[in-house]
Order: structure tokens, then C-alpha cells, then sequence
């Protein structure tokens, strides 16, 4: 099979909508057999799952809330039967609340950490069984878990949080060839952050590039991750931010 990745099983949470969408579209068109979770959209998840079949290889939609134990357990172990086991983990599925920290509520801190943190935990003990030797995890961070624009400081510690998994999950994992790492992306073009949108005036200006990423380039560096060629990275998070954050 043509690409990469041919040969190959994934599974990306949360990929019925945007990053989760593109990285599943990439990691088929790089020839890997590929089952996303998705929240409650179900014709999205179907027409993502009809873009991976259209390239030629496996697909399928399981629905999954990120914020329930069980239904993640359940996901995993429904994806590694339907592929026949697992080399690729994307952790993608996540929420975003800003408020400051005179408004924060603990609804609203623990709905963040339920979804970002205990989600990408319970899913990973889940699938590690499952995963092959010389497999992959990788979790789509934010740059917010180094830095701030305001407001956000109960997201940013979710994505610092992940970042600390990894950094341990790597020492883990390391004996069996299986590598994690982190994607931090910046400003990235999607139906809730559209590049023409009000949050887009604050933070276009902050990149270097004076623009936003688009879901394809935060795919492109994923696939690489998840390839052969990224043999030697593991326990690191990588930027993908236009220079957001220098």
C-alpha cells in the first residue's frame, strides 16, 4: 500500500470536525487504516469516514463522550477489534472554556480536566494493550500550555498537564519502541476559531507569519510523527504555531 503509513492502524479521537478531521483524512491518505470517536455529530463523522474509505483503506466512526470513562474504554477496545489492533494513538478530542479567574467555576474546571487530561489518560492506559512495538501516541496539545493570552489559565493547565504525561509516558513506553509526543498548535483555522473571527484579531497580530495554520499543516506534522521517519523523537512537544509564541 502506497504512503507512509501503509499497512498501519489509528485511531484519532474526537475527528469528526476539524484538526481531528484533517489528521484522520491525512493519516488514510498516508495509507493507514483509521477509526475516529465522535461526541454526537454523526453525519460529520460519516462523511469523514466516507473521505478515508474514498482513499482506499479502513474506516470507522465510534461515538464516544471524552468525558466518560467508559465510553473511551469502550472505544478503544471497539477500534483496536475493528482494525486489528493499534500502532497509532491520536489524542484529539478536547474542550475550550475561557473565563477569568473571577468567573472560573469548578463546573467549569472539571468538565476542562475531564475531557483534556482524564480523557487522554483513561484512553491511553486503555490502548497501550492494544498497541503494537514501534507504535505511536501523540497528543494535540496547545501552545496555551506555555503560554497565555488571558482568560484561559484552566486550559492551559490541561495542556501543560498533557504535556507532563508524555514527557513520562516516553520513559514508559520507550522499551517497546512506542513514542509519544506532544503537537502544540497555535492559531489554527476552524469552524470555532475561523481566521476572520473577533479572537482572530488578538492573536493573528502575535504570529510571526501574520497569519493563522491551517488544519492540513497540523496533519502534515502528525503524519509525520506517526511515520518511520520520526524514529528518533519521543517525549518532546513541537510547536506548530506561525512563530505565536517567540
Amino acid at each position: 500500500m502506497a504512503g507512509r503509513l501503509g499497512g498501519k492502524t489509528a485511531l484519532v479521537t474526537g475527528g469528526s470536525r476539524g484538526i481531528g478531521a484533517g489528521i484522520a483524512r491525512r493519516l488514510a491518505a498516508e495509507g493507514a487504516d483509521v477509526a475516529i470517536t465522535y461526541a454526537g455529530n454523526k453525519q460529520a463523522a460519516d462523511g469523514v469516514v466516507a473521505a478515508i474509505t474514498g482513499a482506499g483503506v479502513k474506516g470507522r466512526a465510534i461515538q464516544a463522550d471524552a468525558a466518560s470513562p467508559d465510553a473511551v474504554r469502550a472505544a478503544v477496545a471497539e477500534a483496536a477489534e475493528t482494525l486489528g489492533g493499534l500502532d497509532i494513538l491520536v489524542h484529539n478530542a478536547g474542550v475550550a472554556e475561557m473565563a477569568p479567574v473571577t468567573q472560573a467555576t469548578e463546573e467549569s474546571y472539571r468538565r476542562l480536566f475531564g475531557v483534556n487530561v482524564d480523557g487522554v489518560f483513561v484512553g491511553t492506559v486503555a490502548a497501550v494493550p492494544h498497541l503494537r512495538d514501534g507504535g505511536r501516541i501523540l497528543i494535540i496539545g496547545s501552545v496555551s500550555a506555555d503560554t497565555s493570552f488571558g482568560t484561559d489559565a484552566i486550559y492551559s493547565a490541561t495542556k501543560a498537564a498533557v504535556a507532563g504525561l508524555a514527557r513520562g509516558w516516553a520513559r514508559d513506553l520507550g522499551p517497546r519502541g512506542i513514542l509519544v509526543n506532544v503537537v502544540q498548535p497555535g492559531p489554527i483555522h476552524t469552524d470555532l476559531n475561523p481566521q476572520d473571527g473577533e479572537f482572530a484579531k488578538q492573536l493573528t497580530p502575535r504570529t510571526a507569519v501574520g497569519r493563522y495554520g491551517t488544519v492540513e499543516e497540523v496533519a502534515a506534522l502528525t503524519a509525520f510523527l506517526a511515520s518511520d521517519e520520526a524514529s528518533y523523537i519521543t517525549g518532546t512537544t513541537i510547536d506548530i504555531d506561525g512563530g505565536f509564541r517567540i
